[in-house]
């Protein structure tokens, strides 16, 4: 199941009846509540952030004048999403950067919860905004904590400071400083060791590292599969050592979401970032407005747009659009395009961010089958780069030499030459070809 699979579906089932029921009156809005407050108890979010929810949407829409342009249901649903977008915090809180660098974050949580690999997403996600991260790997207790630190280092190539597990946690924080400085890394992130419970040898350990360096953000790694105890954790945390946000991880698995939608309104402290996948690359910084609208089944195209704008390269997609336009699309662009999308992460999690995707039962239960493309691009691979450049040369005697190259079927040829041309006469009708209309204005439809 998605991210906040479960409750996506329990409001979405409320909002149709009221939808149903035309003009609206103070019982309909209570029934309503009332299955709201169902839902978010049944989606583990703490019973008091649900209270406080619930009955600021009752103020909220007892209150309200009814717009004229919207139905009494759509301004229950719209004050639905602003009291959402309230509870998560209203807009996304960026890392506090030093005046002077190097900017120092500490990254602190329970073992298991993520804070190791969240560390070399978070260096990825500096890089990618021009900066040069050093990570350091602080946990001397835990078994090839240090190596694993490493081997991220190796994989995004970005630098690990370690001084070994007989150096003082402390100590090491101090060797990194020097290192930074002397090569000019401006951002220091700190993987700390984590215990299997919160005790009070860790917290020590936490707060003595805090008052030597000084950290300019001192983040909590947060396991949202957990649910309530995260909320519990993150609690403890702040009260202990004191916190400035909140990453939380696995959030691509956690269908119903109570973690993130409780752990702000209870410390007080804003989520920063979410893990949404095993990659490195799968980090996204937490937009309370566009997690509401991801909730609500409205989708998330800002978030989309993002992930296309780092992922796909933009003189590809000019030269592509030239193709378009000139009518030389080929195979081998296809292939191309096909690989484009996938490096922006699973199909379902980009179709997940289109609206209109969950109110469509079609859409929402269609599963897409990753192997099907691993299959799509053998069989393309399969052929010559002048049958790839020319498909009319691909009569029946090279279709079947080429599914037997890929191991597949004559009839898997024949459905991906067929699917070439839809794509091909979509894209077409996308320029504006064929009537003339929004020149120089491609969207390339990177869903088709």
């Amino acid at each position: 199941m998605a991210m906040f699979e479960s409750l996506q579906e329990r409001l979405q089932g409320i909002f149709q009846k009221l939808k149903r029921r035309g003009k609206l009156s103070e019982e309909d809005v209570n029934l309503a509540l009332r299955e709201i407050r169902i839902a978010l108890i049944a989606a583990d979010v703490n019973i008091k952030v649900v209270k406080q929810f619930t009955k600021k949407v009752k103020e909220a829409a007892i209150g309200e004048e009814i717009w004229h342009s919207l139905t009494p249901a759509q301004q229950v649903i719209k004050i639905v999403k602003d009291e959402l977008v309230d509870l998560m915090g209203s807009v996304n809180q960026k890392v506090n950067m030093a005046e002077t660098p190097p900017t120092i974050v500490m990254m602190v949580g329970l073992h298991g919860s993520g804070k190791t690999t969240s560390t070399g997403k978070l260096a990825m996600h500096f890089r990618t905004q021009g900066h040069h991260p050093l990570m350091v790997a602080t946990d001397i207790y835990r078994p090839a904590a240090i190596k694993q630190l490493e081997v991220l280092g190796k994989q995004i190539d970005i630098p690990v400071f370690q001084l070994g597990d007989k150096t003082a946690p402390v100590n090491i924080c101090r060797g990194a400083l020097k290192y930074a400085q002397d090569n000019l890394n401006d951002i220091i992130l700190i993987d700390t060791a984590g215990r299997l419970h919160i005790d009070e040898e860790l917290m020590d350990e936490l707060k003595e590292m805090k008052a030597e360096i000084r950290p300019s953000e001192v983040l909590l790694v947060v396991d949202s599969m957990i649910g309530q105890d995260a909320v519990t954790m993150a609690k403890s945390f702040n009260e202990s050592i004191g916190i400035d946000g909140i990453v939380l991880t696995k959030l691509d698995g956690d269908a119903r979401g109570g973690a993130a939608l409780s752990v702000r309104a209870v410390t007080g402290k804003p989520i920063k970032f979410v893990g949404v996948g095993e990659k490195l690359s799968a980090l996204e910084l937490f937009h309370p407005d566009r997690m509401a609208s991801r909730i609500l089944g409205m989708g998330d195209m800002l978030s989309l747009i993002e992930k296309a704008e780092m992922t796909i390269d933009k003189e590809k997609a000019m030269e592509l659009e030239k193709k378009i336009r000139t009518q030389e699309f080929t195979l081998e662009d296809f292939l191309e395009q096909m690989e484009q999308v996938q490096k922006m992460g699973p199909l379902e999690d980009l179709m997940g961010m289109m609206p209109g995707v969950a109110q469509s039962p079609a859409l929402k239960n269609m599963k897409v089958d990753e192997k099907q493309i691993g299959r799509i691009k053998a069989v393309i691979q399969s052929m010559t780069p002048e049958e790839r450049n020319n498909p009319k040369l691909l009569n029946a005697k090279r279709r079947k030499r080429i599914a037997r190259g890929s191991g597949s079927d004559v009839s898997d040829v024949n459905r991906l030459i067929k699917q070439f041309h839809m794509v091909k006469k979509m894209m077409k009708q996308f320029t504006g070809m064929e009537k003339g209309k929004h020149r120089g204005k491609l969207k390339i439809p990177f869903m088709g």
